[in-house]
């Protein structure tokens, strides 16, 4: 039975072959584009599900706040706060803490020769003993309960035991020295390197009591002072505890023991779930951790919903529109005794056929597309399609699919009359009234989407061209960031760098300071400024910057003056928004007044135009420019280099001047620098992925649609052979024919412009929310869009529509 439900299959798939392709190429498309969607949707969810008891995990998280306004939110704890929460909060069945170090130098002793030497490792923590117990790992050599527990001890992944040892076995590690910096360590353990996706990407892992009895690690990480060094702190709660109760008792612990915090300020800590980690837009994750959106995740899942949807569509409609042409079969076949059931089985066996064609090809054209995205999507996706997940993703894609296309034709079909069908008598069910609406329905949803889709591209490619072509306040073009090595701080090489490449022509200005003007890291302090009559407290968003910091960035100077080498730290620039606050509503007014910070005086000596210290996202904020005095304040050269003469290489030849110098000051360190306008560019990365993927989906919609009504164009022509021939013999010229068939779309298409335009512009306006500087929703994006979308289906239908009207009526009427 089953056979020969196939090879009816087969043969009508001969028989109707242009529709075959249509609905196996539709299907095909909208496949690809969800199986490359749960590839790549499911390389962030699977992040980190290994540990044990995940749902039971949390990071301790902190809220800093002034005036009980959060200035800052950082997914760490002060360094005091681990030691007490492990011993004073109840509830807590495990708890460690953790601390990251960068840019160390790594020597791995040979006996036989030098040490071997590794610049600039990271991924290194000082970790407790208890951070094994907490997350789940393999142990290849050593043992979980002693491997931390002991100073000066570390803990290496597999990858890295291959690095700093090449073929010696595990067990033979244990007792091998490696120094990092200065610390001299023991090898007293080796864990696999994870092979699940996961954020703790760390690979040597130095013992906790070692910051107890090291100096200089004892003075970095200032473990008795809550000013001090921040450290990761993850804690497992038992079964029948309550986050909400363990976060509370956390707090009543932080202001029993924290008596630091100045006036003003406040501190709350919070449990970020262990599963949120991955997606939290808010806390930091990790220094090289992947940060996923879930709103991203979730617009793909619907662009793929959509897809699939209008491959579904096209399969219903030319299904349908079929149904006067397969009438006889299924009359023939109902008289020799088949049941409704036994044809509804045919005709989803049809279906099956198609939906597995399509899946097979969509196999192949997968690793092609992400291929394709590769800058879009993360590294390290890829199609396994041995995984047991992804077959059994496809196997329900299939049934899916076979169900949501073929079921209701399926039915249609298989409820025909025998008797009138053979007949050739009028039946309700081949009337095609009822049928003719459902496709007209299916047809408008179909523009709808692919509208939809349309509007959201352009308004999300106008949002990023209007970002990054905004006037944020100053230049961005020809500017180099380089910064210096934080070890070098307070070092006669940044000094002696300077000096070297000042020779360099070039160079236009150079300045040195802290980070430029925009950037996602940005200082804050909390001042007062008080005339007798009013006190006004505010966060000032810091920069530090020489005299030159200005003139680089080409920021406007409103009044006042700029700061000068003889400044101390008493003189300040504000921007126009501080002195707005604090009540001047002319900036030079400003000028001369002075505002409190910590028990000190700072005198506003300039004013400054406002501009952008983040993205458009970000209102301006109140800031204030002072010059570098302090240690990590002067760290990063702002170099603007003079325009570049046609033709020549001038820029490559500083920039290769720079290195050289940077190679002969710094030589251990390589030389990294960065154009600013390419930083700011960063800032919309994910508005570019964005477009990008709308873009994407704007095509295949448009392409699915467009064969849909190729399809149906074939088909309605075909039908209405005879009253075209008719209306050409009574005189109709090709111009009215072309008009009379093609109006029922233009119909269609309005109807659904009309329709899709109130959602489209409330998504539009919800995603522009975000952003504190926005383009508006232009009208000529609706207008665009419907005559986009009228223009591709009258390109699409064009010659089918062309030919028929053209075609001798004498030949119509005679076959007829």
């Amino acid at each position: 039975m089953i056979k020969n439900y196939f090879k009816a299959a087969l043969r009508n798939f001969r028989a109707h072959r242009f529709f075959t392709f249509v609905n196996i190429v539709g299907l095909a498309i909208g496949v690809s584009a969800a199986l490359a969607i749960y590839v790549i949707v499911s390389f962030d969810l699977s992040f980190d599900r290994f540990h044990n008891d995940s749902d039971r995990i949390y990071r301790v998280v902190t809220d800093f706040s002034y005036m009980d306004k959060v200035v800052a939110k950082l997914g760490m704890v002060n360094g005091p706060l681990p030691a007490i929460v492990k011993t004073e909060a109840p509830g807590i069945k495990t708890a460690t803490r953790f601390l990251e170090m960068k840019n160390t130098d790594v020597q791995v002793p040979d006996e036989t020769s030098s040490p071997v030497k590794f610049r600039g490792e990271s991924s290194i923590v000082l970790a407790d003993d208890e951070y094994f117990n907490l997350f789940n790992y393999k142990w290849l050599a050593g043992s979980p309960a002693t491997a931390l527990r002991e100073p000066y001890q570390v803990v290496l992944t597999s990858d890295q035991a291959r690095k700093y040892f090449p073929n010696a076995p595990y067990n033979q590690l244990l007792g091998k020295t490696v120094i990092y910096d200065s610390i001299k360590t023991t090898v007293s353990g080796i864990v696999q390197t994870p092979a699940q996706n996961t954020d703790f990407y760390f690979k040597d892992f130095i013992s906790y009591p070692t910051c107890l009895h090291n100096a200089n690690l004892k003075n970095m990480t200032r473990l008795t002072e809550w000013p001090g060094v921040v450290w990761q702190l993850f804690i497992k709660i038992d079964k029948h505890a309550n986050a909400a109760d363990i976060e509370e008792r956390i707090n009543g612990l932080l202001k029993k023991y924290n008596k630091e915090l100045r006036p003003g300020d406040g501190q709350t800590e919070h449990l970020q779930s262990f599963r949120d980690l991955h997606f939290d837009p808010v806390y930091a994750n990790f220094e090289k951790g992947r940060r996923a959106n879930k709103t991203t995740l979730y617009s793909l899942l619907i662009a793929a919903g959509f897809l699939l949807l209008l491959g579904s569509i096209n399969f219903i409609n030319l299904s349908t529109a079929q149904a006067a042409q397969r009438a006889k079969e299924i009359g023939i076949r109902k008289t020799m005794g088949s049941s409704r059931w036994q044809l509804i089985v045919q005709f989803l066996s049809e279906t099956l056929v198609i939906t597995l064609v399509a899946i097979c090809i969509a196999m192949v054209l997968t690793p092609v597309i992400l291929k394709f995205f590769a800058d879009f999507i993360p590294p390290g996706v890829s199609v396994n399609y041995f995984d047991s997940n992804l077959l059994l993703f496809l196997f329900t894609l299939l049934i899916t699919v076979t169900l949501l296309a073929g079921l209701y034709p399926a039915i249609i079909l298989s409820g025909y009359r025998p008797v009138s069908v053979l007949h050739n008598l009028p039946n309700k069910d081949t009337g095609n009234s009822g049928g003719t609406l459902l496709r007209k329905s299916l047809s408008v949803t179909q523009f709808i989407i692919a509208q939809f889709f349309i509007m959201t591209t352009l308004l999300v490619n106008k949002q990023v061209f209007y970002a990054l072509h905004k006037d944020m306040g100053f230049s961005k073009d020809g500017i180099i960031n380089i910064s210096t090595p934080l070890n070098t701080i307070n070092t006669n090489k940044q000094q002696l760098f300077k000096d070297k490449i000042s020779q360099i022509p070039q160079i236009d200005v150079m300045s040195i300071g802290s980070e430029p003007p925009a950037d996602e890291k940005i200082g804050v302090w909390e001042v007062t400024y008080n005339d007798g009559k009013k006190e006004v407290k505010a966060t000032l968003q810091q920069r530090n910057g020489d005299e030159n910091y200005l003139k680089v960035y080409r920021i406007k100077l409103l009044a006042g003056r700029n700061l000068q080498p003889a400044d101390s730290l008493t003189a300040v620039l504000v921007n126009e928004k501080y002195t707005h606050m604090i009540g001047f509503q002319n900036p030079a007014d400003a000028v001369g007044a002075s505002f409190d910070y910590e028990g000190n005086k700072r005198m506003i000596v300039g004013v400054v135009a406002d501009f952008y210290q983040k993205s458009l996202r970000a209102p301006i904020m109140p800031m204030s420019i002072q010059t570098p005095h302090y240690r990590f304040n002067d760290r990063f050269f702002h170099i603007l280099l003079k325009p570049q003469t046609t033709g020549n290489n001038d820029w490559s030849n500083a920039i290769g001047r720079m290195r050289k110098a940077w190679t002969e000051v710094y030589p251990d360190i390589e030389f990294d620098y960065h154009f600013f306008d390419e930083e700011v560019a960063r800032f919309y990365d994910g508005e570019q992925r964005t477009s990008k993927l709308l873009g994407w989906a704007t095509g295949l919609s448009i392409l699915i649609s467009c064969l849909g009504l190729l399809g149906l164009t074939i088909f309605n022509t075909n039908r209405r052979t005879r009253e075209i021939g008719i209306r050409k013999v009574l005189g109709a010229s090709v111009t009215q024919i072309v008009k009379l068939l093609s109006s029922e779309i233009a119909r269609l298409i309005i109807l659904s412009f009309i329709l899709v335009m109130p959602f489209a512009w409330f998504a539009m306006n919800k995603w522009l929310q975000s952003y504190a500087d926005r383009t508006p929703i232009s009208w000529w994006i609706f207008v665009l869009s419907g005559i986009g979308m009228l223009f591709a289906a009258f390109l699409t239908s064009a010659f089918q529509t062309i030919r028929t009207a053209s075609s001798n009526p004498v030949k119509s009427l005679r076959n007829d």
